[in-house]
């Protein structure tokens, strides 16, 4: 999984000349300043705006286009692709979005595909996980309920969500891994659990029912409860963002 969250959260983080670029152009594109379809500045520009090496441009433009979002063509230049050709389960991708206040149309699709797949991991969890994983859900559970700041807590959250998915035992389910941080990270921004103890603990329940029910071996119980938590969180977004 990626750093999403973590990477939001902390406020010291510093990029490089390439993350940079590619930070400022991706951002760009899905403000709709490089509108889909149009063709970027020519390199020298580029260059010049971001104050790098051509060298260290043609790498970020690289990046950018394993992304999905750029195609360079001879004698055309370098054109932004449609939307729907954009890696959305790439973490700077998902987290450019976010950071233009998306609307709840496009949170409800993140939502219904978390809805699709975590779920399911839930439920593997329960026949998969082995004694030490269930130790370390309880673990992530309480200091989700034990946590002292907004911080803490989503990165608490977090730790649970990854967790399960790596106790579901499939290897496909870490690909919903960036999903899930952007769901998380959009309800931090929003409204954080943290901010109101008693949503706090109320919170913090509703994930010890899903840990409870992998513990019980219970399939069916762990995928109802992890239903529920993500429906939680989306009504909490909707409330939040209205």
């Amino acid at each position: 999984m990626s750093d999403l969250l973590r990477d939001a959260l902390n406020e010291t983080l510093v990029r490089n000349s390439h993350g940079q670029v590619v930070d400022g152009i991706g951002s760009a594109i899905v403000s709709g300043k490089y509108p889909q379809g149009s063709i970027l500045p020519r390199d020298e520009e580029l260059a010049a705006r971001f104050g790098v090496s051509r060298t260290v441009l043609r790498e970020a433009m690289k990046t950018l286009s394993a992304k999905g979002m750029i195609v360079a063509r001879t004698r055309v230049g370098t054109r932004v692709c449609d939307r729907l050709q954009w890696n959305l389960f790439d973490a700077d991708v998902l987290v450019w979005h976010l950071n233009e206040h998306p609307e709840m149309g496009f949170l409800d699709q993140l939502f219904e595909m978390r809805l699709t797949m975590e779920p399911a991991a839930a439920g593997m969890a329960a026949t998969r996980a082995t004694a030490n994983d269930i130790s370390l859900l309880y673990s992530h559970a309480e200091d989700m309920r034990s946590a002292g700041n907004d911080k803490a807590f989503a990165m608490a959250d977090l730790a649970l969500h990854r967790a399960i998915t790596k106790a579901s035992g499939n290897l496909f389910m870490h690909s919903v891994g960036t999903l899930i941080e952007a769901a998380l990270l959009t309800i931090f921004r929003l409204s954080s659990p943290a901010s109101e103890p008693v949503i706090q603990q109320d919170v913090s329940a509703t994930h010890l029912r899903i840990v409870d029910a992998i513990a019980r071996r219970d399939a069916e119980g762990a995928e109802q409860a992890m239903r529920e938590v993500i429906l939680y969180g989306q009504r909490r977004i909707s409330r939040a963002s209205r």
